[in-house]
C-alpha cells in the first residue's frame, strides 16, 4: 500500500501537523519538530506531545509513516570545529524530540565540505555525527536524504550514501530518503522508463532497498544533471508524470512515507489525489 502525504505546517504546535495532514487527505506526513531557522528552540511542552500523539491516533497516522525533517542550518560534516559541534548538538536535540513524540525516523541533508576538506573526510565526519546521535538516543532511525549536489553538498551519488552508511556503527538505525527532484538534478534520469529502471537497479546494487525508509515526491524545475535543487509541482516540471506513475505501481515503494515537498501547498490535496489516480 502507498502512503502519500506532504510536509505540513506545525505552526502553533507540533500537534497541529497531523490535523493539517488529515485536512489534505494524506496517509503520511512530514514536519519540523522545531523552528528550522533557529539553532536553539524551546523544549517541546508536555501538553503538545500528548496532543500530537492523540491527533496521530485520531487520524490513523502511524509513526512509520511520519518523516520529520531536521533544520537546514545543520551541517554534520562541517570542516569548522565550532560549527560542527553546534550542528551535532542541534541534530541530537532533533533526534531527542522524535523520541519524545514517539517517532521512528528523522530525515536530514547529510552535509557540505564548504570546499575546505575532501569529500571522504566530510563523509566520515557525517557518519561520526550520526554515530554520536544514535549513541545518545533510542528507537529513532537517522534517514540520510540524497541531495541535488548543489554547491558543495554531498549525498548526491548513491555511492556517497553507501559510504556514509558503511561508516555508521548501528546499521539497524540508519536509512535513506530518495528525493525524485534531487535525483534528477544529480544526473539520475527518472523521466524515462529506461532511466528509471537503471537508476533503481543501481540503487539496489549500491545502497540496497532495505535502507530505503521514505521518499520525497517532487517534480523538478531544472534539467537533468543541473545540480540545482528547485522543486516543481507534480507533472508541471522536467520530470513529468512518468516517474510518479512508475513509483505508484512499484511495490518496492510500498509501506513507507511518500512525501510531497512541492512549492504550491494549495495543490497538495489535488496532487495526492492525482498520485493515487496513477
Amino acid at each position: 500500500m502507498k502512503y502519500i502525504g506532504a510536509h505540513v505546517s506545525a505552526s502553533g504546535g507540533v500537534d497541529n501537523a497531523p490535523v493539517n495532514a488529515h485536512d489534505i487527505g494524506a496517509k503520511a506526513f512530514a514536519l519540523f519538530t522545531r523552528n528550522q531557522r533557529q539553532w536553539v528552540s524551546a523544549p517541546l511542552k508536555a501538553e503538545n506531545i500528548r496532543a500530537f500523539k492523540a491527533n496521530c491516533e485520531k487520524y490513523s497516522f502511524s509513526p512509520e509513516y511520519i518523516l520529520p525533517h531536521d533544520s537546514y542550518l545543520i551541517n554534520l560534516g562541517s570542516p569548522d570545529a565550532a560549527m560542527l559541534a553546534k550542528s551535532r548538538n542541534a541534530f541530537l536535540d532533533e533526534m531527542q524530540r522524535c523520541e519524545q513524540l514517539g517517532l521512528e525516523l528523522l530525515n536530514f541533508h547529510p552535509g557540505s565540505t564548504l570546499k575546505q576538506i575532501s569529500d571522504e573526510d566530510c563523509m566520515k565526519l557525517i557518519a561520526d555525527s550520526i554515530n554520536i546521535a544514535l549513541g545518545n538516543t533510542k528507537g529513532v532511525t537517522a534517514v540520510i536524504e540524497n541531495t541535488a549536489g548543489q554547491g558543495s553538498n554531498l549525498g548526491f551519488e548513491f555511492e556517497q550514501l553507501a559510504f556514509m552508511i558503511d561508516h555508521v556503527e548501528d546499521k539497524s538505525r540508519v536509512g535513506v530518503c530518495i528525493d525524485t527532484c534531487h535525483s534528477f538534478a544529480a544526473g539520475y534520469d527518472l523521466s524515462t522508463d529506461k532511466g528509471f529502471d537503471e537508476t533503481f537497479t543501481h540503487f539496489a546494487e549500491v545502497v540496497g532497498f532495505n535502507y530505503l525508509k521514505g521518499m520525497h515526491l517532487n517534480d523538478a524545475k531544472k534539467l537533468l544533471g543541473s545540480r540545482v535543487d528547485r522543486h516543481e509541482s507534480i507533472g508541471k516540471g522536467t520530470l513529468g508524470l512518468l516517474p510518479f506513475k512508475r513509483i505508484m505501481h512499484d511495490p518496492r515503494f510500498d509501506d513507507m512515507p511518500l512525501i510531497l515537498e512541492t512549492p504550491d501547498e494549495t495543490l497538495w490535496a489535488d496532487e495526492i489525489k492525482l498520485l493515487y489516480s496513477l
